[in-house]
């Protein structure tokens, strides 16, 4: 019988893994693990589930089903219901505000990167329509003024302000050329 070339899955000892690369590998791994369990419990139970995960460099990750805002928003809600009636007593409560201000912060960069995304794509067709336009022999110059945006206007902008700026030092340096052989002959 051959013997075996892996440890295979083993038991070990839980403590901070020292190796950062490791523990970065580490927390991936077991983030999506974590994230893939939450999935299971709410397809399987019908439970309404969230997870929300800090990397070392502060960096969120969430999941939540059906959306980690409705689950916090419920949970939020739980707890002042609670506190209300004197049913739980909540110690914390700057960590309830931190947690508040982190997940709307959370919610403002997942809108950023949205935009981002759509302006992207924005950028992306107009550079498309842009080279298609040019294969078909047609430049941003060639555009009716109107029909231009302001990046296209800053660049014709620009564009001029070269043109002149060459032209200025082509016609000074043509004059003094001229000068000097009308003083010389």
């Amino acid at each position: 019988m051959e013997s075996k070339k892996t440890r295979g899955r083993q038991k070990i000892e839980i403590k901070k893994i020292e190796n950062e690369e490791d523990r970065l590998v580490t927390f991936s791994k077991r983030r999506s693990g974590v994230f893939k369990k939450s999935n299971e419990l709410a397809t399987l139970c019908g439970a309404e589930v969230g997870v929300v995960v800090f990397s070392t460099s502060g960096k969120p990750f969430s999941y939540g089903h059906p959306s980690i805002e409705s689950i916090a928003q419920r949970f939020l809600s739980l707890q002042s219901s609670h506190q209300e009636n004197g049913d739980v007593k909540i110690t914390g409560s700057s960590k309830q505000a931190r947690y508040v201000e982190m997940l709307q912060r959370h919610n403002e960069l997942e809108g950023k990167l949205k935009a981002e995304k759509v302006r992207e794509e924005v950028l992306k067709q107009k550079e498309r329509a842009r080279a298609s336009e040019e294969q078909e022999g047609l430049s941003w110059w060639q555009h009716p003024v109107q029909e231009l945006d302001l990046e296209d206007l800053k660049q014709m902008l620009a564009s001029f302000q070269r043109l002149h700026t060459t032209l200025s030092h082509h016609l000074t340096a043509t004059g003094n050329k001229v000068n000097n052989n009308v003083a010389s002959s």
